[in-house]
């Protein structure tokens, strides 16, 4: 008797929970589920090709794999080749349905963090519905939703009349240079797209999506001193040297600035003595100094994020501020360089936010709420923020520790992820400015 009521509440909860969608969301729903085991399969298929940034040959063997399904979804694609910025390129799809139709950005990246050295190369299944493999949640599970609900619209003849633009980088982990040019696809789509919708995976919860990422920019601090016997340090035509400089302006960064609000910096690498070595390329160096003898010069690198470029450019403004306050017989220099903007929260990415929500509290999976930008790093749909209407991410993989050999990905949240990108992108169909 119990087992039949316990039946009996979840047939009622389930026709609640489709009251909420019309007889074409359901029929899309019913598609995608239908799609699911294939779309997994797909993910596994990329996940087995090592794409760590610089395996260029890995890569681009992911964007052809993922360029045959698009292409078999009758999108335009092309590979930009990406030697002019140093790296392997990107996998560009375009679909042009109906000049009334808004036209959506989709974001995503080929690469990963796990290069070909790296001791994380395998799949394993942690238990039934977690599986530990690199690059699962950032991104390649997202790559494989968005195409996932690509696929349910154009098997229900949805897509015919939408305006897609697909942009998957291959320099999303670590950039190439010069930045103008790595991310000229991207922006070149930016500025025809009215709405951005990036798949990365965010802080990894599904009851959370992005409207706002923190820029990341680079600095480099450099200070000089004049080396002398120890013995004679402070001495009027000494002075304090470079590493006592450096001190003072990493100092005065931590106790003026660390308290503003979804501001960090943070200094990765220091090198200080008498003579330097500066490896930039492969981020490393060596030093040469003695206890008794006056360090000569410094060098620091680290990284800036902030939540508006107003508040990323009155930072840099009061560090130089800092900077310039030498002591005695020292000087110092701060460059920035560089970086991913950062993506305000707006009215229209808030709008955008709210139509996912619905979408998903229809499906009976709750409401999803703006994450913490702190929570989430830099993403190439911030590059979009200046040109588009609205934008979204962390619409992909919901997973753990990515970035680590422990990343892991929820593979029922596969199918329920897919299910809401379908329904958003229809219901977007009818969306107007």
């Amino acid at each position: 008797m119990k087992a039949i009521v316990l039946i009996i509440s979840f047939l009622f909860i389930q026709s609640n929970v489709l009251a909420q969608l019309s007889a074409v969301e359901s029929k899309l729903i019913d598609r995608v589920d239908y799609n699911n085991e294939d779309g997994l399969e797909l993910l596994k298929e990329i996940i087995a090709i090592n794409s760590g940034t610089m395996n260029f040959e890995g890569v681009k063997q992911v964007g052809d794999v993922l360029r045959k399904e698009f292409d078999d979804l009758g999108f335009e694609t092309i590979w930009e080749d990406g030697s002019k910025f140093n790296r392997s390129g990107h996998l560009i799809a375009k679909h042009f349905g109906s000049e009334d139709a808004p036209k959506i950005l989709l974001i995503g990246h080929l690469d990963t963090v796990f290069e070909k050295d790296s001791p994380f190369q395998e799949m394993t299944m942690v238990d039934e519905n977690t599986m530990k493999a690199p690059g699962i949640a950032d991104m390649k599970g997202g790559d494989v939703i968005m195409l996932q609900a690509l696929r349910a619209l154009k098997e229900n003849n949805h897509l015919k009349d939408m305006n897609i633009w697909v942009v998957m980088t291959g320099d999303e982990e670590y950039s190439g240079s010069p930045l103008e040019l790595s991310k000229k696809a991207l922006i070149d789509a930016a500025k025809w797209a009215d709405i951005a919708i990036g798949f990365e995976n965010g802080d990894g919860n599904p009851a959370t999506a992005n409207i706002s990422r923190r820029g990341s920019i680079k600095w480099e601090l450099k200070t000089e001193g004049n080396p002398a016997h120890s013995s004679q340090i402070f001495r009027e035509d000494v002075g304090a040297g470079a590493i006592f400089e450096a001190s003072r302006i990493l100092n005065a960064f931590y106790e003026e600035l660390r308290s503003e609000e979804f501001l960090t910096f943070n200094p990765g690498m220091i090198i200080g003595g008498t003579t330097i070595e500066h490896d930039d390329v492969n981020k490393s160096g060596t030093a040469f100094g003695k206890d008794n003898v006056v360090s000569k010069e410094v060098i620091i690198s680290g990284d800036l994020r902030g939540l508006s470029p107003e508040q990323v450019e009155r930072v840099k403004a009061k560090m130089q501020d800092i900077v310039s306050q030498n002591r005695p017989q020292t000087k110092a220099t701060l460059t920035f360089y560089p970086g991913y903007p950062p993506m305000a929260p707006t009215d229209g990415n808030r709008e955008l936010l709210s139509i996912y929500s619905d979408v998903s509290e229809d499906l009976g999976q709750g409401k999803v709420v703006a994450v913490n930008p702190l929570k989430a790093g830099a993403a190439d749909v911030s590059f979009t923020a200046d040109f588009v209407d609205m934008a979204i991410d962390a619409v992909g993989m919901s997973g753990a520790d990515d970035h680590t050999v422990n990343e892991t990905g929820y593979l029922p949240k596969f199918k329920t992820q897919t299910q809401r990108a379908a329904i958003l992108l229809l219901r977007l169909q009818g969306w107007e400015k």
